[in-house]
């Protein structure tokens, strides 16, 4: 009698396929499923849920830092998980994980957020998917994160929810042992403190930046805001209803 195939799991992002958290994650989860990374060629930071329907998506393959092999697609984050679940994978993945970001995704952010766009491509087509961001802009230790999300997989995998889940994670750039636990969440409140910036090109014509100082948040207990300033893992389900 032949074994059933472990439960595949695609891995995506926003920061590019080169960016160190798809290694991170790739290396705590083939201890949960197989795994198969198809992720952006670029950065998408802030790129939102993007789907590029105007001209045709390019797939390629690439070697990582680990040596290993990962599919690197033309389009958005919402477009390398459709591509996956659409056929380019030889089989449906059982859940997707997104990630590592390097920056919480908290409150408004989620509508800016490729990776949460590319999390909730995966549960507009049926599939429990988790986003996954580190609270820091700086790669620092992703471990802690991967670690956490391969055990929220494992755990999606093995309790099948009634109906796809979408869970934005959000973890305190802490060593683990200063990890105070995890908490589940409802989205906080951020306060955005940009600034239009007028300049001009040599050419004497205006043009403009979006800039300003980076947002903050209102830390109200329950909140995904309000567990990373405790020192907690956030975990906050999210359905567009």
């Amino acid at each position: 009698m032949s074994r059933a195939p472990r439960p595949l799991i695609l891995v995506s992002n926003d920061d590019g396929v080169l960016a160190p958290g798809l290694v991170a994650l790739r290396a705590e989860l083939v201890r949960v499923g197989e795994t198969a990374i198809l992720a952006p060629e670029h950065n998408w930071s802030a790129a939102g849920h993007t789907k590029t329907l105007h001209k045709p998506l390019r797939v390629s393959e690439v070697t990582l830092a680990d040596g290993l092999p990962a599919l690197a697609a033309s389009g958005s984050p919402s477009d390398c998980v459709a591509l996956a679940l659409l056929g380019v994978l030889d089989r449906r993945p059982d859940v997707v994980v997104s990630g590592i970001n390097l920056g919480a995704n908290v409150g408004n952010d989620l509508t800016y957020s490729g990776t949460v766009a590319a999390a909730m491509e995966a549960v507009i087509w049926g599939v429990t998917a988790i986003a996954v961001s580190l609270d820091a802009l700086q790669p620092e230790d992703l471990g802690v994160a991967a670690r956490f999300a391969a055990r929220l997989a494992q755990r999606v995998l093995e309790d099948t929810p009634p109906y796809p889940l979408l869970l934005n994670v959000n973890v305190p750039a802490v060593p683990e042992p200063q990890l105070r636990g995890v908490r589940i969440t409802r989205l906080g409140q951020r306060i955005y403190r940009d600034a239009l910036v007028k300049r001009l090109d040599p050419r004497g014509r205006p043009y403009y930046w979006i800039g300003g100082e980076p947002p903050s948040g209102r830390p109200e207990p329950g909140t995904d805001i309000g567990a990373l300033a405790e020192g907690y893992i956030s975990v906050t389900p999210v359905r567009l209803d």
